[in-house]
């Protein structure tokens, strides 16, 4: 069965997933924000080791297996040429699976050629967990992301002309109040640039990046709540599905671009409308916290 290195992350939509632990840790894992590797040195696990937790998967439960996920934080910087292997071994072992998932860092993405990319598709490796976090490159350098937007957007557009799909996140607070609208344009911008098949929202939280957090002038719930109303606004995409439901979000949107634009900026304003009977509640910051390890 596998063995996992604590903490694992997935994506919500990886819930039912058998997950694959292929690397520790992020081979960046610089971003100021983000707390979720910094307990782990990166490494890659060695490809018998990973063939064997597949072929250890009792008989009986290998038909139900239709969806894989690869951990940890950007598996797509695994050597392309044992990632082969590790794909080809999840066809082999699962008949019925459909599609392998993994998270993928703008670096993981340079590690790949786009032809390289094609053949990981043809192989189910079919989607891919975006981090883009912001489209403002003054916002990406002081969280130290390492790229700009547009090195990123190439990345991106890489991918999804090699038929990958792209789930992308962006980080509404990441900014600041100083930056606010200037991250959400930018990042609206993007989005339409790219266009990827699924974009969702975060709320900026504290989880192991308390320096970062207390270096920001942080955005009140009034302010969260006009970011993403100035980016709903702007954001003009061929076709995206959009999401806000991660447990860090207190606003909850859901619904597809553009049909949907004019629906869900008005589900902002509902929601502002709602959020003003009750004094405070649009002038506090946010305090969700996870300190899960």
């Amino acid at each position: 069965m596998p063995l996992y290195v604590e903490p694992v992350f997935r994506p919500p939509s990886e819930a039912g997933s058998l997950i694959f632990q292929i690397t520790v840790g992020c081979s960046q894992n610089t971003c100021m924000f983000c707390g979720m590797y910094k307990g782990k040195r990166f490494s890659t696990r060695p490809v018998p080791e990973i063939i064997a937790e597949i072929h250890d998967i009792p008989e009986k439960y290998r038909s139900q297996i239709d969806r894989v996920f690869l951990a940890d934080g950007d598996a797509l910087v695994y050597p392309f040429d044992g990632l082969v292997e590790i794909l080809d071994a999840l066809s082999a072992t699962f008949p019925h699976l459909t599609r392998v998932g993994s998270y993928a860092s703008p670096n993981s993405l340079t590690t790949k050629s786009a032809e390289q990319l094609v053949v990981l598709r043809e192989k189910k490796l079919r989607i891919l967990y975006f981090g883009l976090e912001s489209g403002d490159d003054e916002t990406l350098l002081r969280i130290n992301k390492g790229f700009t937007a547009d090195g990123m957007a190439k990345q991106a557009i890489k991918a999804r002309e090699a038929g990958m799909k792209l789930s992308v996140t962006a980080i509404l607070g990441l900014a600041g109040r100083n930056r606010s609208m200037a991250h959400a344009h930018a990042t609206a911008e993007w989005i339409t640039r790219v266009s990827p098949e699924y974009f969702s929202l975060l709320t900026l939280f504290h989880r192991h990046n308390d320096d970062f957090v207390r270096g920001l002038d942080q955005c009140t719930r009034r302010e969260l709540m006009l970011e993403a109303r100035e980016l709903l606004q702007h954001l003009n995409p061929a076709r995206t599905i959009l999401r806000s439901n991660h447990v860090s979000n207190f606003l909850n949107l859901a619904g597809n671009y553009p049909k949907d634009r004019d629906r869900l900026i008005g589900d902002v304003d509902k929601a502002l409308a709602l959020a003003a009977l009750h004094p405070g509640f649009l002038d506090a910051v946010p305090e969700y916290t996870e300190e899960y390890y």
